[in-house]
């Protein structure tokens, strides 16, 4: 089973010296865009409505800096400003990396549609809200909220679904995909199926503490694993993004999955740490309160994370460029 709709492009005489004329960066460029002008109706309008989504978060941020009032809390522009620019650059991740999971092209359409529309969903009720000035989560006090509430949850649970479809995938074999891509596709999968199971908890845990104690715990006790899950929601981008830039380089496949292997070693490290850390309930935010291990493995995961991400952008401008990965 193919690749959907991607390829790698070898590194042919004619090709290299292409890029050598046109320079790295604007290589870099017109490969990316290929992922747009090259693909199909569907592709095109999820990374619209990718767009849109995260163009809505800047525009409620924009609301709170003329508007003002509370930047926390359950009921603030802070949510619909997070959850527009974490599911705007979801949807147009997840529409990207599917382009190297084997799966067949309807199969891959299907979960895509279901995704971005479970997506469209949870931004929308989020924002609903807040204009509402009523909170999103948790809220069942009237007949309008609950249902917006358990839009929110069925939107949730639609995306822990698809993601998990297009997860196994993943792990298919696929010798058109390069090891390193392949690698940075499954470590990313693995941290985002982290970050949604969290995200899940939170629900659970939140949902519970409305029945049993008050709404207003609900918000303390879930929040609590907030941390957690923002540091595993973009692994999915941050790591197939670093395989596709090393693509370019002129290193040799195996020297990529060293650097790539680097990436994705340090990411889960640090990811990890602070999943652990809003487990035994301690701030990844306040370092100096936590254990010295945890601090020295964060820092570690942070520095190893950046060293391969510098070492990559300092070999791309070097010659000969490599041909990279486009959408064929």
């Amino acid at each position: 089973m193919g690749v959907s709709g991607a390829r790698v492009v070898h590194a042919t005489t004619g090709e290299v010296g292409t890029a050598q004329q046109q320079g790295w960066l604007r290589r870099l460029g017109s490969a990316l865009a290929t992922y747009y002008t090259r693909a199909g109706r569907l592709d095109r309008a999820c990374y619209l409505i990718g767009a849109v989504l995260f163009a809505s978060g800047l525009f409620h941020l924009g609301v709170q800096l003329v508007v003002g009032g509370p930047w926390d809390g359950p009921v603030s522009w802070r949510k619909p400003f997070d959850f527009g620019l974490a599911f705007g650059l979801t949807v147009a991740t997840l529409t990207w990396v599917t382009n190297f999971v084997p799966l067949r092209e309807r199969t891959r359409a299907v979960l895509l549609t279901l995704f971005t529309a479970a997506c469209v969903v949870e931004v929308a009720v989020i924002t609903t809200q807040a204009w509402r000035h009523v909170p999103s989560h948790f809220n069942v006090s009237t007949a309008l909220n609950a249902r917006f509430a358990f839009t929110a949850a069925g939107g949730g649970a639609v995306i822990i679904i698809t993601t998990l479809f297009m997860a196994v995938g993943a792990f298919w074999r696929n010798p058109a995909m390069p090891p390193s891509m392949r690698l940075a596709i499954r470590a990313g999968f693995v941290s985002f199926l982290v970050a949604l199971a969290i995200g899940a908890l939170m629900i659970g845990i939140g949902t519970n503490a409305t029945r049993t104690i008050s709404q207003a715990a609900a918000y303390t006790v879930a929040t609590a694993f907030k941390s957690g899950h923002a540091a595993t929601m973009h692994g999915i981008l941050i790591l197939p993004g670093l395989a596709w830039l090393t693509s370019f380089t002129n290193w040799s496949e195996k020297q990529r999955v060293r650097v790539v292997g680097l990436g994705c070693l340090a990411y889960l490290l640090a990811a990890g740490v602070v999943v652990v850390d809003t487990f035994t309930s301690v701030d990844p935010l306040a370092p100096l309160n936590a254990p010295v291990i945890n601090t020295v493995l964060t820092i570690g995961g942070i520095i190893g994370l950046l060293t391969a991400g510098i070492r990559t952008l300092r070999q791309l401008p070097r010659e000969p460029f490599g041909a990279g990965l486009e959408r064929g």
